[in-house]
């Protein structure tokens, strides 16, 4: 049950004087939250920020007001003048003046009563607004504020600066969230005494008075006490709900899985190289956590070709030596048939059976495969989706992996665990992740890194070149063909669009096809899987030496003999995709090559993007820069700015709170598993208040 106390903010925003249906559309346009599956509501209000000030103190008079800036004038009303009959294109002015001149305040689609009651002639008035010249003379078009002379002491000095929306004007929004604010009820301090005091953090009800009521810029600054406080708030509610997943999770308790090393050992002498210190490591931590009592909930992040595959497989040994089977799910069917052909023969080298289940296999086929699993004849399941949402019978699953390309939450986490017995989890990622992402998106979990390449891997010499030496560049790929290199060549666009002059997938596969002919094939998102199947398979095989394609290309198929890749209009693209991209190529014998083809003039960030490219090949690196340079919205593939999740934090300026609210939330949970003591009821508010509801529901009591 939500506690009470937060009635008046779970009240729809309909309920606040002057806010109506189509009004709370409008509000929820600037709102931060999702608010797609629900009503606006009055607490949603609070959490839109402003992101500047208006200074009204400026009082220069009307002749020493420069031509942009906002001013407050005191006026005498001298006359009015509406527009000649029936002309509404032309607007009604009120002529008014001071000691150092006249002004006219312009207003479109005025109503003479009203206009003729707010500025009477004769009347001292003060108004407000920006200050616009034309031919010398002074205007204010709709100014923000007028008053009576006598009234002036009610115009706000300062005045906080709100997104907005086509339709909402900033007094109708100023005045709901004032209404919002004025129904916040008397919360309880959920947050540790001590630690607040430390952080300098004010009070909930304070914080938001300061931010919605400053007195000065650092009021509404990011990095002020208040902002920091919400934000707080919000890292802690964020951790508290991934933490009481954790426990939920490992609450369902595993079982240990220990083997005597066989199939381990067979699999590891399949191998044509030798594991890299940092797999070594990451083997080691897996089966520890597999051998203990509490479920496994594991992160494993490598670079593009770092070997994540070789480490998922090899926890799979370890359970297969346990007697128990695995299931690995991919994001498509490509990736799913890739892991396949990595993993079948090597599990046939230790004498086990792998097979796929993916949206193609149908009738007799998938009716085997099927009773093959259900009697535990297949130790390892590789498919998509399918695998979970289907009725797939496991005889005995302990252990899934998942590689995510994290297109996949801690709900859907939880749903695939209901599958088997609490099944042991291994999360794959290959967008290296910046530390403070993983605390925020992952925070439930254990990380482990790989930071090497495989042995054997060259490094790539990435170049940059713009789009005018086209001819140049491809006169070189002709002469590469011939010695038998094998070219991927990435396009933005799938077909040519007037909006935005890109070239396509389409276009340029048409133009490349002139020189090269059948050696071109093309691959791109809006083809079916068995037509990206067969061009991807042809690029394999080498019928085709060219692949024009899209992005669909970033997870494709392993080709080692790949050693160029182009990527145009390279300035497009964000720094983790281009070095995604890049990863297409540098996993054969041969050196290899990354064209990054841009159309001049670029801004300074693609530029700097462009230059940490051709430094380092280092992901984790890369990633960090990443965060930097745009933000964290992109990385995580979400929405394009702020932090993912989040509606207040912005991980730029927050990480060390995000690190803080992880210990924070591990000790209240040590402490109060349950959340029942006075602060854990406290904090019980604190995850209904920034939408974390679903983790009470996690408690036994909740």
């Amino acid at each position: 049950m939500r506690p009470s106390i937060l009635d008046p903010l779970f009240a729809p925003a309909t309920s606040l004087d002057g806010i109506g249906d189509k009004l709370a559309r409008l509000i929820a346009n600037v709102v931060p939250a999702d608010l797609a599956s629900r009503p606006l509501r009055v607490g949603d209000l609070l959490f839109v920020l402003p992101h500047a000030l208006i200074d009204r103190t400026n009082r220069p008079g009307v002749a020493g007001a420069p031509h942009g800036a906002i001013v407050t004038l005191s006026l005498t009303v001298d006359r009015h003048q509406p527009p000649p009959g029936g002309r509404k294109n032309v607007p009604y002015r009120v002529y008014a003046f001071d000691e150092t001149g006249e002004i006219a305040l312009t207003f479109f689609h005025a109503h003479q009563a009203y206009l003729e009651r707010l500025l009477p002639v004769g009347g001292a008035v003060v108004v407000s607004g920006r200050m616009e010249w034309f031919n010398s003379r002074p205007s204010m078009v709709h100014p923000d504020h007028i008053l009576p002379a006598d009234e002036a002491a009610a115009l706000p000095s300062l005045e906080p600066v709100y997104p907005l929306t086509a339709g909402l004007s900033a007094k109708v929004l100023r005045r709901a969230i004032a209404g919002a604010l004025a129904r916040l009820p008397a919360l309880p301090e959920w947050h540790d005494a001590g630690l607040q005091a430390r952080l300098g953090l004010p009070s909930f009800a304070a914080a938001l008075n300061t931010l919605h009521n400053p007195q000065g810029i650092s009021d509404i600054s990011p990095e002020g006490a208040a902002w920091r406080r919400l934000a707080y708030d919000e890292c802690l509610a964020s951790q508290l709900s991934l933490a009481l997943v954790r426990a939920r999770a490992r609450r369902l308790a595993g079982r240990p899985l220990v083997g005597d090393g066989r199939i381990t050992e067979r699999i590891k002498a399949a191998l044509p190289y030798r594991l890299t210190p940092s797999q070594q490591q990451a083997v080691a931590d897996i089966h520890a956590d597999l051998a203990g009592e509490k479920r496994m909930l594991r992160l494993l992040q490598g670079d593009v070709g770092a070997g994540k595959t070789v480490v998922a497989l090899l926890a799979m040994a370890r359970a297969a030596e346990a007697g128990g089977q695995s299931a690995l799910m991919a994001p498509t069917e490509l990736l799913a048939r890739q892991h396949l052909a990595t993993i079948q023969p090597l599990a046939e080298a230790a004498g086990l059976k792998a097979a796929i289940l993916t949206g193609r296999e149908k009738g007799r086929e998938r009716q085997a495969v099927l009773a093959a699993i259900a009697a535990g004849e297949i130790a390892f399941v590789v498919g998509t989706h399918a695998l979970f949402q289907e009725k797939v019978r496991f005889r005995d699953l302990v252990l899934t992996v998942i590689d995510e390309q994290h297109r996949f939450g801690v709900h859907q986490r939880l749903a695939i665990s209901a599958k088997g017995d609490a099944p042991d989890m291994l999360v794959m990622t290959a967008t290296p992740i910046p530390r403070t992402l993983v605390l925020s998106a992952f925070g439930d979990m254990d990380v482990s890194r790989l930071t090497e390449k495989p042995a054997g891997r060259k490094p790539i010499r990435t170049v940059t070149m713009p789009a005018e030496r086209l001819d140049e560049l491809v006169a070189r790929l002709v002469k590469a063909v011939a010695e038998g290199q094998k070219v991927y060549w990435i396009c933005p666009l799938v077909e040519e669009s007037e909006a935005m002059e890109l070239t396509s997938a389409e276009d340029r596969f048409a133009t490349l096809a002139k020189v090269f002919g059948a050696k071109v094939g093309l691959v791109h998102g809006r083809m079916g899987a068995r037509e990206k199947d067969e061009a991807m398979r042809a690029f394999k095989e080498g019928k085709t030496r060219i692949l024009v394609g899209t992005t669909v290309v970033e997870v494709g198929v392993d080709v080692p003999d790949a050693t160029i890749i182009v990527i145009e209009h390279a300035e497009r693209f964000g720094l983790a995709q281009l070095h995604q991209l890049r990863g297409r190529v540098g996993r054969g014998e041969r050196a290899s090559s990354c064209v990054l083809l841009y159309k001049p003039p670029i801004g300074e960030t693609a530029k700097r993007r462009l230059a940490i490219l051709r430094e380092t090949e280092d992901g984790f690196l890369i990633a960090e820069e990443d965060l930097r340079l745009r933000g964290e919205g992109d990385l995580l593939g979400t929405r394009q700015s702020g932090s993912p999740g989040f509606l207040v934090a912005r991980l730029e300026f927050h990480a060390d709170l995000l690190a803080t609210a992880r210990d924070d939330a591990r000790l209240i949970l040590t402490r109060d598993p349950e959340l029942d003591s006075e602060r854990g009821r406290a904090l019980r508010v604190l995850l209904y208040m920034f939408g974390k509801d679903e983790a009470v529901r996690l408690l036994r009591a909740g």
